[in-house]
């Protein structure tokens, strides 16, 4: 079964590309085979971290229709196991992603021949970004230990599970409309949370009430903190847990934790995967740490979700 991976995380400088390249590395050499996409629409790097030339066709192309499918992109790298899909930033209009052609493409990334494909997504919190990371229940949030990481961080995942649940109901049903009055409240700084949404739907159905519980309890994503310098940063981790609990009734699972390595950004002036150039380093050593823990990891159910109301625009569109 392909495991559909998205990385994400709520700003940028945070690793994330590092962190997608060098666990698709990590993944391949423990047997898996891996697809390496590069999803950071508009702005995509992920073949400088790989050390490819960017001379591919690649997402843009499927985007404006001169690819037919996503496997028709497939470049292959130097680890026999490990495959790459080109992001195409220098082609115009690659970040404005067309709804049916969205859903095709998370179709097709679903159904690539590969034990997983890892979607390196752009920072911060588009819908075509946050889309794209709820194709799996369990996607790796990427954050740094500084104060405004952790809160780009939790905003991310505040925005993610509120367009998780709304897309949770179909178009134009009473439960979007209490879900997205209820968004449009403070949580930060009172006694509210995502656990007082149920009782609400409750007034509608009790099936609606226990649908979004299920939805939030399903919904665990895992992180992954970088550039750590000392055991005492993981309590400002630590701080993303808590308040993800108390606001958003999460419970986030940390995946692994990198040291900060000044050689680690040297690997991308040298356009070699850490783990390739330093196998010996904590750095390469830890990656290994989180492929196998994604490895031993059951598999997580993509939840089923609702079309927005962006098909409704796509098809009015047409219409002229």
């Amino acid at each position: 079964m392909t495991v559909v991976l998205p990385v994400a995380s709520g700003k940028g400088g945070v690793g994330k590309s590092i962190l997608s390249a060098n666990l698709g590395v990590a993944l391949a050499q423990a047997g898996k085979t891996v697809v390496l996409a590069d999803l950071d629409l508009g702005g995509s790097n992920l073949h400088t971290v790989l050390g490819l030339r960017n001379k591919h066709s690649g997402v843009g192309h499927y985007i404006t229709k001169d690819a037919d499918s996503i496997e028709s992109l497939l470049v292959e790298t130097e680890l026999s196991r490990l495959f790459f899909i080109p992001g195409d930033a220098l082609l115009p209009g690659t970040a404005n992603l067309p709804f049916f052609r969205k859903q095709r493409m998370i179709k097709e990334l679903g159904e690539l021949p590969a034990d997983f494909v890892i979607l390196d997504l752009g920072s911060g919190s588009s819908y075509n970004t946050i889309d794209f990371f709820l194709t799996n229940s369990g996607g790796l949030m990427v954050c740094t230990f500084e104060p405004t990481s952790i809160l780009n961080a939790y905003s991310f995942l505040k925005t993610a599970l509120l367009r998780l649940l709304y897309r949770s109901f179909p178009a134009k049903s009473e439960e979007r409309s209490v879900i997205e009055a209820f968004g449009n409240e403070k949580l930060e700084g009172t006694e509210k949370s995502f656990r007082d949404l149920a009782p609400r739907l409750q007034e509608i159905s009790p099936e609606a009430a226990a649908h979004v519980e299920k939805q939030i309890e399903a919904f665990s994503p895992r992180v992954v903190l970088n550039m750590g310098r000392s055991a005492a940063d993981l309590q400002l981790g630590a701080r993303l847990r808590t308040i993800s609990r108390n606001n958003l009734a999460l419970e986030l699972e940390y995946i692994g934790v990198l040291p900060y390595e000044e050689e680690v950004s040297r690997s991308v002036v040298e356009r070699r995967p850490e783990v390739l150039r330093r196998p010996e380093s904590r750095f390469a050593f830890n990656i290994h740490e989180v492929a196998r823990r994604l490895i031993a990891a059951p598999v997580p159910n993509p939840p089923v979700l609702y079309p927005d109301n962006e098909d409704l625009k796509a098809l009015s569109e047409e219409l002229g």
